[in-house]
């Protein structure tokens, strides 16, 4: 009797069903992820970017579409729309597709390069009375990888489109010069998706999708990446304020650790940010860094790479204080870097550098070269790269650091002609 006892005091425990790991409907018996995206799939719009025409017809004072993408309502009561930047650049006049077939003209608010976000208003005399939908917003700063994540946009000429995946990485960059801490995912995402929301499963937005990293012919091979929602909380904010992105400086020039460069300093990591330059005068400076230090940790968060540095100082504000951990000479250090409001001299000399609108030039054998460029800078954005031989500005042949410095002191744009590699280029530096 007492085994019997025993027997059956089990039987409930041992019935008992462990929770589903996937939403079940039982009133259509599938499982499902719909209760919790369907709230957020009304305020996924597209974004039609047109701007000049072109030939001699009558009609070549009209706009005519020259991009398209996707976007994210993130304030119904003022018709405030997020997309990237390089889905509306260029454009005069922006139409925004509802997916219940309404479609509305949109302002540019303002825009930033750096991180490839813009934002739009919807024109209306009243957007409180349209009845739109938004978006909500969650800290990236939680993800995990290996969480589910859905992304929602205008595909390949297609209507609204859902895919699933999971958070392939974190603090993605090296895709390019500009502020990159992205969110990788292998949900499917393709030409038309740029701008649209990166969906956790509750449908929250984690990340804007901007770019795919792709084998050949530019379509989906599981690789696509999201600026994360910190970042794009950061930025929207300030371009609702003000229409443009102020961003603080360190004076830190950075580029990142790899293998190679690892073996090099003799260290047995392949991750963190090489201190490539410190701007004389700077918080850098003060902070006590040096070229050759290697930053393995800001903000107590682990540094990939620099653009993970990077990041994190494009979204501090000016005044405020960075806690960096960094390695020297094998030895562990730690020091605070005060941000600071971006300085007005046009170029900044060292000892053995000259620094100007973001980039770093070194006097090497052979001439001179530039060292490193930060991402989001002047020079990033006319796509002036390390490694490139600066040969002359405005037409004047130039040898020395001194030359340089001489050339470039003015606000004024300059004309730089340089070689890469085999290469000879003009590029207008602003």
């Amino acid at each position: 009797m007492a085994v019997l006892v025993v027997a059956m005091a089990a039987t409930p425990a041992a019935a008992q069903t462990p929770p589903s790991p996937v939403p079940f409907d039982a009133r259509r018996g599938v499982f499902t992820f719909a209760n919790g995206l369907e709230a957020a799939l009304p305020a996924v719009v597209q974004v039609t970017t047109l701007g000049q025409s072109q030939g001699p017809s009558s009609g070549a004072n009209e706009p005519r579409v020259i991009a398209s993408g996707s976007g994210a309502i993130l304030d119904a009561r003022e018709g405030i729309v997020v997309t990237n930047n390089h889905v509306i650049e260029g454009g005069r006049k922006f139409t925004v597709d509802m997916t219940d077939g309404r479609i509305f003209d949109a302002t540019l608010i303002g825009a930033d390069k750096a991180t490839d976000l813009a934002v739009l208003k919807i024109e209306s005399d009243s957007t409180a009375s349209l009845g739109l939908s938004q978006i909500e917003l969650v800290d990236s700063g939680s993800l995990r990888t290996g969480d589910l994540a859905f992304a929602v946009g205008y595909p390949l000429e297609l209507d609204q489109t859902l895919t699933m995946g999971v958070i392939s990485g974190l603090g993605r960059s090296g895709m390019g010069d500009r502020i990159e801490d992205y969110i990788q995912t292998d949900a499917a995402v393709n030409s038309g998706n740029s701008g649209g929301p990166l969906l956790d499963s509750r449908g929250r937005l984690i990340g804007l999708n901007t770019s795919i990293l792709s084998g050949g012919g530019g379509g989906n091979d599981g690789i696509a990446f999201a600026v994360p929602s910190r970042i794009l909380m950061h930025v929207v904010g300030q371009l609702r304020e003000t229409g443009t992105v102020r961003r603080g400086v360190t004076g830190a020039i950075l580029g990142s650790l790899n293998a190679e460069r690892s073996r090099g300093f003799g260290l047995r990591i392949v991750r963190g940010a090489v201190v490539e330059d410190v701007t004389p005068g700077s918080s850098a400076e003060r902070a006590g860094l040096r070229r050759g230090d290697i930053i393995t940790r800001i903000q107590s968060r682990a540094v990939s790479n620099a653009g993970t540095v990077a990041a994190t100082i494009g979204i501090a504000e000016p005044g405020s204080q960075l806690a960096v951990v960094y390695l020297r000479d094998g030895r562990e250090g730690r020091t605070t870097l005060d941000v600071e409001i971006p300085g007005e001299r046009a170029v900044i000399v060292g000892g053995d550098v000259v620094i100007t609108r973001g980039a770093a030039v070194r006097a090497v054998s052979d001439g001179l070269q530039v060292a490193s460029v930060e991402g989001g800078s002047p020079a990033a954005s006319v796509e002036l790269q390390a490694g490139d031989m600066v040969r002359s500005v405005n037409g004047r042949p130039v040898a020395t650091l001194a030359d340089l410095a001489a050339a470039l002191d003015s606000d004024s744009a300059a004309m730089l002609s340089i070689t890469r590699g085999s290469e000879s280029l003009d590029i207008s530096l602003p």
